[in-house]
Order: C-alpha cells, then sequence, then structure tokens
C-alpha cells in the first residue's frame, strides 16, 4: 500500500486511477484531434486546448468518483459498475451539448468528432476494466501472506485481506487453520511447512498473547531470508481506516508514528478554517432569511437552537445550528441521541438535516475558533461523560478542535449508540495519528460528495 495525504491506499487502486486517468486524456486528445486534423498544434497550444482537454479530463474522473467507480466493494457486482460506468460519458456528452450550443467556440470536439470520441472514450472505459480484471489476476502481482495469531483479531484481518481483492494479497494460510492445542512449536510447525510449500511473502503477526506461543526464532530466520514480518495493527489501520481501540495499549499511543502537531500546522490548518468559515458565512448568507422563515412557518419556537459540547481540551462551548426539532424535544426525555425517523425532528428540520442546512450557523462557531472545519464531531457533555467512562481513550479525541466535518463523519454512518460512538471513535483516533493539511483537504472534497448524496444524516 502507497501512503499518499497520510491516508494509505492499495497500490491496485492508484493504477487504476491513473490508467483510466491516461484513458480519458488519450481518448479526448484523439476527439479533439478528429475535431481539428489540419490545425491540431493550434488549438491545443493557443486557443486554450490543453486547459479544457485537462479540465474534462478531471471533470470525468470526479465523476467516476461520484459513482463510486472506485470502491472496490462495487467490483464483484459487475452490471452494477458497467452501468454506472456508462454514466460517465453520458454526463460528458450532455456537457458537451450545452457547450456547443452556448459556447460553440470552446468546444474541442465538434464538426460530428464529439461522437467519435465519446465512442472512442466509451470503449476505452470499458476496455480498461476488463484489462485491469485481467492485470491484477497475474500471479506475479500477487503477494502471499501468512496471518501468524488466533481469535477475533486474526480472523478479522484475514477476513479484510479476502474481502479486498485491490490490496493484490493472498492468504496463503493462518495459525487459525491448524489443528490442536496451539503451543510454541505447534505454531513454529506450522507457520514453516506453510513456507516451505508455498511462496509466502509476507508474515503478519496477530497474537492476542505473544509470551510462550510466538516462534521468535522461526520468524528471525525467515525475516534474514527476505520474508517481511510485520504486526497487525498497522496492517488492520492502512485497510479500514481506523484504529481499534479492543487491543489498543497506551504505549501504542506514546511510540507510533504519527499524534504530531507542528506549529507549521497549527497555524496553517486555523487559517484554512477562518477562509473557508468566512467564505461559507457569506456565500450562504442568501439561505439565511429563507430558512430562517421555513423555520418559524413549520413550528413555533426560536428559529437557533444553541446547545453545549465539549471542544478541545475539554472546554465545554455553544454550538448553533438552525432548529430542527420541537421546541420541547426533551422536556420529559432528557438528552438522547436522534434517532432514525425521530418524531422529535420537524418536518422542514428533517429537509435541513439531509441537506446539512441546519449546520451553517456552526461556521460562526468555526471562526470564533471553538471548532475547526475538520476534527471529531463535538459531543454533549452529558454524553462525553458516559462514554469517557464506558470506553478506553475516548479522552482523547478532545486533543485537537472538534470539526463541522471530519474523517469519522464520511466514513461512517450517524451515530446513536455507545457501539456507534466507539467505531466513530477508532475512526477520530486515526485522523488524530495522522492528521495533515492534505488529509483535512481530502476531507473536505469527501464531504462534497457526502452532502451531494445526503448520506449519513439524521
Amino acid at each position: 500500500m502507497i501512503r499518499v495525504l497520510n491516508v494509505y491506499y492499495p497500490i491496485r487502486k492508484l493504477i487504476l486511477l491513473v490508467g483510466e486517468a491516461l484513458i480519458v486524456l488519450g481518448s479526448l486528445l484523439l476527439g479533439a484531434w478528429l475535431a481539428h486534423p489540419d490545425d491540431f498544434y493550434i488549438v491545443m497550444n493557443y486557443d486554450g486546448g490543453i486547459p479544457k482537454i485537462l479540465g474534462a479530463t478531471a471533470l470525468v474522473l470526479l465523476c467516476s468518483h461520484w459513482f463510486d467507480l472506485y470502491d472496490t466493494a462495487l467490483a464483484n457486482t459487475k452490471g452494477e459498475m458497467y452501468f454506472r460506468l456508462l454514466l460517465v460519458p453520458a454526463l460528458l456528452s450532455f456537457g458537451l451539448a450545452a457547450v456547443s450550443y452556448f459556447r460553440p467556440e470552446d468546444n474541442l470536439l465538434r464538426n460530428g468528432s464529439s461522437e467519435f470520441g465519446l465512442l472512442i472514450l466509451t470503449t476505452g472505459l470499458i476496455g480498461w476494466r476488463i484489462g485491469f480484471g485481467w492485470l491484477v489476476q497475474l500471479p506475479i502481482l500477487v503477494e502471499r501472506i501468512y496471518v501468524l495469531g488466533t481469535g477475533d483479531r486474526a480472523l478479522r484481518l484475514v477476513q479484510g485481506l479476502r474481502q479486498n481483492p485491490e490490496l493484490g494479497v493472498e492468504v496463503a494460510s493462518w495459525t487459525g487453520k491448524m489443528e490442536g492445542a496451539v503451543t510454541r512449536d505447534s505454531v513454529a510447525a506450522h507457520l514453516m511447512e506453510v513456507v516451505n510449500h508455498q511462496r509466502v511473502h509476507r508474515v503478519i503477526v496477530a497474537m492476542p498473547d505473544r509470551r510462550g506461543t510466538i516462534p521468535m526464532r522461526e520468524l528471525l530466520d525467515l525475516r534474514m531470508h527476505g520474508v517481511k514480518i510485520e504486526e497487525a495493527t498497522s496492517w488492520l489501520e492502512k485497510m479500514s481506516g481506523k484504529i481499534e481501540v479492543e487491543s489498543l495499549n497506551p504505549s501504542w499511543l506514546i511510540f507510533a508514528d504519527g499524534f504530531r502537531r507542528g506549529s507549521v500546522f497549527i497555524v496553517v490548518r486555523r487559517a484554512l478554517s477562518i477562509i473557508i468559515s468566512l467564505f461559507g458565512l457569506i456565500a450562504s448568507a442568501p439561505l439565511w432569511p429563507l430558512v430562517m422563515l421555513l423555520v418559524k412557518l413549520d413550528s413555533p419556537g426560536p428559529t437557533f437552537y444553541s446547545q453545549q459540547r465539549v471542544g478541545k481540551y475539554g472546554k465545554t462551548f455553544n454550538v448553533i445550528k438552525f432548529r430542527t426539532m420541537r421546541q420541547d424535544a426533551e422536556a420529559a426525555s432528557g438528552p438522547q441521541w436522534a434517532g432514525k425517523n425521530d418524531p422529535r425532528i420537524t418536518r422542514v428540520g428533517r429537509f435541513l438535516r439531509s441537506s446539512r442546512l441546519d449546520e451553517i450557523p456552526q461556521l460562526w462557531c468555526v471562526l470564533k475558533g471553538d471548532m475547526a472545519f475538520v476534527g471529531p464531531r463535538p459531543e454533549r457533555p452529558e454524553f462525553v461523560e458516559m462514554l469517557t467512562r464506558d470506553i478506553p481513550f475516548y479522552g482523547v479525541r478532545h486533543m485537537v478542535r472538534p470539526g463541522l466535518t471530519g474523517w469519522a463523519q464520511i466514513r461512517y454512518k450517524y451515530g446513536s449508540t455507545v457501539q456507534d460512538a466507539i467505531e466513530k471513535l477508532q475512526y477520530d483516533l486515526f485522523y488524530i495519528k495522522n492528521a495533515s493539511i492534505g488529509l483535512d483537504l481530502l476531507i473536505m472534497f469527501q464531504t462534497i460528495k457526502t452532502v451531494l448524496l445526503r448520506r449519513g444524516a439524521q
């Protein structure tokens, strides 16, 4: 796996993306050449042809991303994948038609060549997907792995490796398949038997209790013969984008890479939050009177809703939102999470939540410095007290400013249970460990997709 913007990406996924970018770029260039065979060089270099082609390529890749065409979970649903793939050139054709109608001088594919260009693009995209599926199955591109361990953690690792073919690995075997008692000698015998009969490139150690069972001498011998030896925690983190708290210990938090906060990062991150919040407040200003009117007409009560939340270092602050619930929503029940189809949510409130318009006033909290634009979701003090008591390391998430959006928000659904809080904490820990400006920008980009597709809100 390759680390980009402090996030781990499978090499195969990057190959798929780069290959597709080249296919799109080549198809559009060929289509433009068919449209301008005599003055192609002039059009490309002096009439803005290259920026237009690059912009169209970026648009195609963006559409592919929004259609989840780089989501490997859809790799086995070929029919759906190819249907979504065909939607991309279809949208591009509408875009070219709009350009031809409003600004015909800017259309690089004209004189009937747009049809050829779109046909080339469609054929190229489908052909690349078919070729990529064949390419990744070649034995030379598959790495064989032995998982040294038993129990739930090792099983999760084995299942994760097998369910993510884009990683380019094959689980040759694991300790959980061996018969008889699990002792140091039996584990060593099973490990060496698999290594001797199959070409194993890597051993991942996922032992729940290493004392007395881990075959250190055999592992050292394998290491000296070129077999890579790694610990399961890093692999689980890379695959899932979260840090499991179940097997986490304080020493790992102390000695693990990451969790760094340089002064330059802090200043740049704060500057970005100020710029984005100011822009967001100004751009959304025309919406405020309309939203306020809808809230007032839909149910009695104030337009805005202020509530205490826990911020950086456990300091509380008041978060401001457009009101989406009845005024007496917690009069009888007290503090509680919003659930699916929550009867306390008003009709307008349900729309505001699904579109995230209710969170616009929080930009003021970002501007003031109570929040950042990216960070863990701010939680209520009543819930923080309970979750800190029940969930190990929950307080770590308060080492940074809470955010309007965050890694947990784009990777996991809206949480309404303690188990959901545990899952979101694991994503928050990953973000805090790997925080960077690049990761913040990636989260912002993914947030746009999440908001447009209305995912995760309740």
